[in-house]
């Protein structure tokens, strides 16, 4: 049994906001169903989400990505709307962001935090700074142009839910998102939201330096995976450069005397040489399989997109007798 909408919330010890965010998601979405991942909570977020009227469910793996992974696997509906429980979005937004992907074919619609009141309402000047610093590596990496990276506010069609393979285990789940959506030429639309901060009492889970690390790691890692030619086209150019710039002063002592006197460094620059030959035709062979998988990609969402639509037509016809 599908759903038209979906709110999908994750959840660690919101037990102060999760109803508040429930209510009024269900007056502003009324046709939605509210789902609520609890991920070990040890305040009262389960029993308020209950009471809240909420489907709660649990996900016993610590970790945003390992929730994500848990309600994409779980949930079927024609459009997801995934929302943080510390309710620092407005759901007014919600029937928007539905509406670009029911009706205009979005597959992912970010709520852009960053263009409107986010950097004055947000009290964590590094959490700014990082937020900066990941969408312009990501633009710059993937040549894009997405507003905000990190958002915690989205909407998706069932085809990116059920083809995103969900591999982050925590906050980098974001950014996953966001590359996958890239790498795979899927509909992208933004929305600029209100941001306002954490109300009193509710704490972020988000460690700032060590999070940040993960999500600058995941960017290398997918950024290598995605786009292999360029990240091992240029360690090839790197090494190439280094190779060639300490060599070229032994050949100028060669020419000059008939001898080679600093033979270490001939032997070096060779293997630097081999190295960036290596990583140049490494890159090549990746870049070939990268486009071999985006192939089977669209053919496996073809299939995905075949068999949603034929469950709904069996549930119809269900429904009808």
């Amino acid at each position: 049994m599908s759903d038209r909408i979906a709110v999908i919330i994750p959840c660690f010890n919101e037990g102060n906001t999760i109803s508040k965010v429930v209510n009024d998601w269900k007056i502003a979405l009324p046709d939605a169903t509210i789902y609520v991942y609890d991920n070990n909570s040890k305040d009262d977020t389960i029993t308020e989400a209950v009471t809240s009227g909420a489907i709660v469910r649990k996900e016993r793996h610590q970790g945003k990505g390992n929730v994500v992974r848990r309600m994409f696997r779980e949930i079927d509906a024609d459009c997801y709307i995934m929302i943080d429980g510390d309710d620092t979005y407005p759901a007014e937004y919600g029937t928007v962001m539905v509406k670009e992907v029911l009706e205009n074919q979005a597959d992912m619609v970010i709520g852009d935090r960053l263009s409107s009141t986010y950097f004055t309402e947000n009290k964590r000047p590094f959490h700014n700074f990082g937020n900066k610093l990941v969408r312009h590596a990501i633009n710059h990496l993937f040549d894009s142009d997405i507003k905000d990276i990190m958002t915690g506010y989205r909407a998706f069609s069932y085809d990116f839910v059920k083809t995103f393979p969900v591999l982050s285990r925590g906050f980098e789940i974001e950014t996953e998102m966001t590359i996958h959506a890239l790498d795979k030429n899927m509909q992208v639309s933004s929305i600029p939201v209100q941001y306002r901060d954490r109300p009193e009492g509710s704490i972020s889970k988000l460690s700032t330096i060590p999070d940040g690390i993960k999500v600058l790691k995941t960017i290398l890692g997918l950024y290598k995976n995605y786009q292999p030619l360029r990240f091992f086209g240029w360690n090839a150019i790197v090494l190439a450069i280094l190779a060639i710039g300490f060599v070229i002063p032994v050949f100028v002592e060669y020419f000059k005397t008939g001898l080679v006197q600093r033979f270490p460094t001939l032997i070096v620059c060779g293997f630097f040489m081999i190295a960036s030959l290596m990583s140049l035709f490494s890159g090549l062979i990746l870049q070939n399989l990268v486009k071999s998988e985006q192939r089977r990609f669209e053919l496996y969402r073809q299939i995905i997109r075949r068999n949603f639509e034929q469950r709904k037509d069996v549930s119809k016809a269900s429904d009808f007798d």
